[in-house]
């Protein structure tokens, strides 16, 4: 008998002692149920219809900017061998047909060539999707719709497939026209630092009647710094010219302090048009790659040709008040039951309102503030595209930029934040040690010893607790099972209790979380984790930024988590180490430590940090102890000794031949860290070629360092931010504040940009050398047309 029938029920209600149930109130009633059920149904269908919509509007819009750039590229093949019988004759080649040799007629290849475009853009894209209105067709409507998708679907099928045709066909005319027409020429001496130029090279060397292609040497490394030609031979001379406008307009202190109000004004007299265009000429074009993941792919690749590599982070962020940002984070910062302070609370560890506003001076971070989960939903989706750029672009070898508050509510950071460093406390109450828990090295053994001074042992909470403590494989104690935060039964207020020493009682370390928070902040593992594992599918690199010292322990938990779970094969997860704090080094030792014994690879960002004025500023407001090193020279001491002790185990490791498990990031702007990494690397044995060590720099900021870097084969990386001109100008703004904070830096690069000769010289010879090379190729092309100051670069 059918759970649900009528049947059913009627010999429920009388096991039960019940009356029967009315058969036609009952039938009538499942009727009803079915068709709500049903409804319901139809509406999740629906729902899911319209965002596959808007998927397959960004999909369909990728397909015809691919193949309008395969007919572009078409239409310039057309043109290469047109000026194939003047380009033979300049170069003095004599071309030699062997029979064997394959190639297309030149009128069948054009023929196909029109076909190939019109192929291309036979499919015009689907007209946008009406929003779906349901009335009393519904069924009608729904079977419309699904029909609709389908056909959208064959449509997209159709033109990738035209594309894939026409990709392989025009590699196929371009390798029958390299063989035919350069024969035994190097192509190497006239190539271009472009995609184009680069799949030439690759296409001539593959040839059976070309000489191997030789690698081109590296520059030499000026460690001082001072060569100007290498560091800004990538530049063309407009791009010198605005970063000299930018610069000098960073030198003006209140032009600087109003630069937000000042732009908002521009664009309410100038209207967005002319706004957008005067940014793209000044601070945008210098400080920004572009609008989208399709527009940065001319900059990455101009960064790649002079080995420089990307770290992408969509720089789009919500201009808030301050008063709108301080009520969003007091209310994302306290549990709904209320800000409890339970036993032994750290107010290190709970919002003040005084310091709401996390951007309170911060100029060189970006700031998320809680709205609710959908945008935390939207935010893991932005680092998802974010992946998909960087994997698209950088063929593995590119990282992607992650914040760990753009994911999930303040308050749980804050509250497992406190959670570890009241766990740290107790270890010290117990063995009088200090730090993290593992540097206590203490054991079971050792905690059943103090349990007995203190006369507990024997109660039963007590004993409990000591048969669900966590070690690892040298009997080292975690104290709790961190690795299940990661865990989606795990719930957080029934995990950290630990035994009190006088009483023998448990008392919980956390405060009490509502079921609705621990949801949440399953949720936002659960961003992390999705981030996480599709990073490690597309062969890309993460790096979880640092943030406040009131977050930092949650954070660092957390990725450790992250990469003990995905950093098994390499290094997919970084973390980021600010050493400006005081307890940098240990952080740092343990967590190495903690890699070494569970077995995973250890990626770490080391920087300077941040939040130096606003950790310093709360410390003092709220009386607890100053986190941050004295001065900049105690910073400095920190960064190198940490990195010192970072290359000390990759040298261990390779003078073992173990696999080198630990990649270091040297992110800094300061060239006297950097030139300290390289001469450490040097006394130390390791190479570039290790692949264990790389430098990174903002994009336009300290080129003098990163170029010269990238061109002498160490691992070096731009950090490439991107998005809407409107909607990156709180990115804008910080960088100009920065730009001032660093003036003599700046001055510098400006007198190394413009008032030396031996830049600009230098910059114009390697135009005119290669518009020679570009008017060899495309000898119909006009001389300083846009293409040329595009492809001269």
């Amino acid at each position: 008998m059918a759970e649900g029938t009528y049947e059913y029920e009627c010999m429920r209600a009388e096991l039960l002692g019940l009356s029967k149930p009315n058969e036609e109130e009952f039938l009538a009633q499942q009727k009803e149920r079915l068709a709500h059920q049903t409804e319901e149904l139809d509406d999740k269908t629906i729902e899911e219809l319209e965002y596959q919509n808007d998927d397959l509007k960004n999909v369909s819009g990728g397909l015809d900017e691919l193949n309008s750039i395969l007919s572009i590229t078409q239409k310039k093949l057309n043109r290469f061998k047109t000026a194939c019988g003047s380009l033979t004759n300049l170069l003095k080649i004599k071309v030699g047909h062997s029979e064997s040799t394959e190639s297309i007629p030149m009128k069948d290849a054009d023929e196909k060539n029109e076909l190939d475009s019109s192929d291309s853009q036979t499919d015009s894209p689907p007209p946008e999707e009406e929003v779906l209105v349901l009335d009393g067709a519904r069924k009608s409507d729904l079977a419309k719709a699904l029909d609709k998708q389908a056909n959208k679907l064959d449509s997209m099928i159709i033109r990738a497939d035209n594309a894939q045709y026409s990709m392989a066909h025009q590699t196929k005319q371009m390798k029958a026209f390299l063989n035919g027409t350069f024969g035994r020429v190097d192509v190497n001496q006239i190539a271009l630092k472009s995609t184009v130029s680069e799949t030439c090279t690759k296409s001539s060397s593959s040839s059976a009647s070309a000489p191997a292609a030789s690698t081109s040497p590296r520059d030499p490394l000026d460690i001082s710094f001072e060569d100007a030609k290498a560091a800004f031979k990538s530049k063309t001379t407009w791009e010198l010219y605005r970063a000299y406008i930018v610069y000098t307009l960073c030198s003006f202190e209140s032009l600087v302090e109003h630069n937000m109000k000042i732009m908002k004004i521009m664009r309410g007299i100038l209207g967005d048009r002319l706004f957008t265009a005067l940014m793209k000429a000044t601070f945008y074009g210098h400080f920004v790659a572009g609008e989208d993941q399709y527009k940065i792919r001319p900059c990455l690749e101009r960064l790649r040709s002079f080995g420089v590599k990307p770290i992408l982070d969509y720089s789009v962020e919500e201009d808030l008040t301050q008063e709108e940002a301080e009520k969003r984070e007091v209310e994302a910062s306290v549990s709904e039951a209320g800000d409890e302070k339970v036993q032994g609370a750290m107010k290190q560890y709970h919002v003040d309102k005084t310091f709401a506003d996390r951007r309170y001076k911060v100029q060189s971070a970006r700031t998320y503030f809680y709205l609710n989960e959908a945008q935390c939903e939207r935010n893991m989706e932005v680092f998802i595209r974010c992946l998909e750029a960087v994997a698209g672009a950088t063929f593995g070898t590119g990282i992607t930029a992650v914040k760990l508050t753009a994911l999930g509510r303040p308050q749980l950071l804050l509250q497992l934040s406190e959670v570890i460093m009241r766990t740290r406390q107790y270890m010290s109450e117990l063995d009088g040690g200090s730090g993290n828990v593992l540097g206590h090295h203490v054991k079971t053994q050792d905690l059943e010893k103090r349990f007995e001074q203190a006369h507990v042992l024997d109660q039963a909470p007590v004993k409990q607790f000591l048969q669900k403590v966590t070690s690892d494989k040298e009997g080292i104690l975690h104290l709790f099972p961190w690795s299940g935060i990661l865990d989606e039964n795990h719930q957080l207020s029934d995990t950290f209790r630990v035994p009190d020493l006088k009483t023998g009682k448990m008392v919980r370390l956390i405060t009490q979380l509502t079921t609705k928070e621990e949801e949440m902040f399953r949720n936002m593992i659960r961003r992390l984790n999705t981030i996480c594992k599709l990073a490690q599918e597309m062969d890309v690199r993460i790096m979880i930024d640092a943030e406040q010292t009131y977050f930092q322990p949650a954070i660092s938990r957390i990725t450790l988590e992250m990469m003990r779970k995905h950093n098994r094969e390499k290094t997919i997860v970084f973390n980021t180490y600010q050493c400006y704090l005081r307890a940098a080094f240990d952080e740092v030792k343990t967590d190495l430590e903690q890699a070494k014994r569970q077995d995973f690879y250890f990626g770490a960002k080391l920087v300077r940090g941040a939040y130096l004025d606003q950790e310093r500023a709360r410390a003092a407001a709220l009386d607890y102890a100053d986190p941050t090193n004295p001065d900049f020279e105690a910073t400095t001491e920190m960064y190198h000794k940490t990195l010192s002790e970072c290359l000390r185990r990759i040298k261990l490791l390779k003078d073992t031949g173990a696999e080198k498990k630990i990649g270091i990031m040297v992110a800094s702007h300061n060239e006297d860290t950097v030139r300290f990494a390289i001469q450490k690397m040097k006394e130390i044995g390791i190479s570039p070629e290790d692949k264990v060590i790389c430098f990174g720099q903002l994009l336009a900021m300290c080129d003098y360092i990163t170029f010269p870097l990238g061109q002498s084969g160490y691992s070096a990386y731009k950090y490439i931010p991107y998005g809407p001109v409107n909607e990156v100008l709180p990115y804008l703004s910080r960088r100009a504040h920065e730009n001032k904070g660093v003036l003599k830096k700046i001055k510098k690069e400006k007198s190394s940009s413009i008032n030396r000769r031996d830049i600009i010289h230098p910059c114009k010879q390697e135009l005119r050398v290669q518009h020679r090379a570009l008017n060899y190729m495309d000898p119909s092309r006009p001389s300083g047309s846009n293409g040329y100051d595009v492809q001269c670069r």
